[in-house]
């Protein structure tokens, strides 16, 4: 076919199916309000490119707890608040519960296979049930403390040799403890080829599936414009993509199958499903794979956002730090290492995390969700298939919530009258200074584009407090 007929067919596809979308939406109330859409092409053009969550929380400011916008025919809602996304996603789960088809990520890359993207079904069922007989209970979540304290323990002795390093130690200890836990591999000291697999693709994950990626993920009807017509680039992308996701999800489980055979595979959560069920059909042996992958890729790159902010809301917070320091120096003393059972008792330092996790939100979008049927709700429409967004980072920003919600105060969830734990929110829903050239330069907070968010690049010095604090991070493992 002529290039030019090709484009007009697709063109013609994409008008038809928003015309089509209009006409079989019969509305029983107004749509929630949002800005001014044009014809046919609707918000298209107002839809930001990257860290959407800013311009979605400028929408909300302006229209409310849900703003509803529509690109060429596919309504998105976006819910600004946590009440709002409690009512709806929470308490109406079974309407809410499904997930969106993205052409590129989940259609072409096989993302549609890890449970954050997969749909309900067969298969969610069984990787829930799992991952619940794996890591579902405090005793077989217990069973990997003394391999964190380990690879903790390591960081710090990395930290102390190569503090220049600590983005990357971040990320090579992150995965550690990752493909520890999940498939008993350690690590290789330089440029091991699973991690590298985990950070390739969480990477092409965070920008293929945000919502102003890729304009297919938002009309799947352009899945058939040619590879080489204008706008279909993505699927080159997307066959390469794919090709990494697919080695991530075989060679590690591959690599215990064999550990086994050896009798020499470490505790994990593959080894252990793998020993309770040695030969599993190909239907269980799918959803054994591609729960350890989500693991292994979801888990990794969150970890790595939320240190990432640790460390820089010590650079940026001392007073916070030296609080948490005392703390442990009153609770722990100088004799020894913090441990899991330390936990406790140390109110502010748990404090002090929970506050990491509300300032810097890792998933400031959450995983979308899409509606099964139509609903009314606080006298909106919610048209079937829509596409709904939880904005978790204004609603880790709402100062109605948090007061003063962009200074950083471990001691908002302390005391008689905490605020809301932000662990209710920042998981989704449903079911210090440097001194420089002699001058002193501080970082700034600035939360990075993609579905998981990373802080902007920052320098710090990272030094013992005391030569018994050093002693203790150079001693044995």
């Amino acid at each position: 076919m002529p290039p030019l007929l090709a484009l007009l067919d697709a063109a013609l596809l994409a008008l038809g199916f928003v015309l089509l979308h209009k006409m079989s939406n019969k509305r029983t109330a107004p749509l929630p309000p949002g800005p001014r859409k044009l014809p046919l092409f609707g918000n298209l053009l107002d839809m930001p490119r990257e860290r959407e969550w800013l311009t979605f929380a400028e929408w909300g400011s302006k229209w409310g707890d849900m703003v509803s916008v529509s690109v060429l025919g596919r309504q998105i809602i976006v819910l600004n608040s946590a009440k709002t996304a409690v009512e709806m996603l929470d308490r109406k789960s079974a309407n809410y519960s499904e997930r969106p088809v993205l052409e590129l990520m989940g259609e072409i890359v096989g993302w549609k296979h890890m449970l954050v993207l997969l749909p309900s079904g067969e298969h969610f069922r069984a990787q829930r049930k799992l991952f619940r007989q794996a890591l579902g209970s405090t005793s077989s979540v217990a069973q990997f403390y003394p391999l964190l304290e380990r690879e903790t323990h390591k960081f710090l002795k990395c930290v102390r040799a190569q503090s220049h390093l600590l983005e990357s130690l971040i990320h090579k200890t992150a995965g550690a403890i990752v493909l520890r836990i999940t498939y008993g591999y350690e690590i290789q000291e330089d440029q091991d080829p699973f991690l590298a697999l985990a950070h390739e693709t969480t990477e092409d994950f965070s920008i293929g599936s945000s919502p102003g990626g890729f304009l297919v993920n938002i009309l799947p009807v352009l899945r058939y414009i040619p590879k080489w017509l204008p706008g279909g680039g993505y699927k080159k992308t997307g066959a390469i993509w794919a090709n990494t996701m697919n080695e991530m999800v075989n060679r590690p489980y591959e690599w215990v199958k064999e550990q086994l055979m050896l009798g020499t595979a470490e505790l994990s959560v593959v080894s252990r499903i793998l020993d309770s069920e040695p030969n599993p059909t190909p239907t269980r042996e799918h959803d054994i794979k591609w729960l350890s992958s989500s693991m292994y890729a979801g888990g990794a790159d969150t970890t790595v956002s939320s240190i990432r902010a640790f460390f820089l809301a010590m650079v940026l917070y001392p007073d916070a730090m030296r609080k948490a320091q005392e703390e442990m120096d009153a609770v722990i003393g100088p004799e020894r290492l913090p441990k899991y059972s330390d936990r406790d008792n140390l109110p502010y330092t748990n404090a002090l995390i929970m506050e990491v996790m509300r300032w810097h939100a890792v998933a400031p979008l959450g995983a979308p969700h899409c509606v099964k049927e139509d609903d009314v709700h606080n006298g909106y429409f919610i048209p079937k298939g829509a596409m709904v967004m939880a904005n978790v980072w204004n609603m880790l920003h709402d100062p109605k919530v948090y007061p003063v919600p962009f200074n950083f105060k471990p001691e908002r969830f302390l005391g008689p009258h905490p605020e809301p734990d932000p662990y209710d929110v920042c998981f989704g829903f449903g079911r210090r200074p440097l001194v420089e050239h002699g001058k002193t330069i501080m970082p700034e907070h600035e939360q990075l584009a993609g579905t998981v968010s990373h802080p902007k690049s920052f320098k710090c010095s990272i030094e013992p407090r005391s030569l018994r604090a050093e002693s203790l991070i150079n001693s044995d493992l």
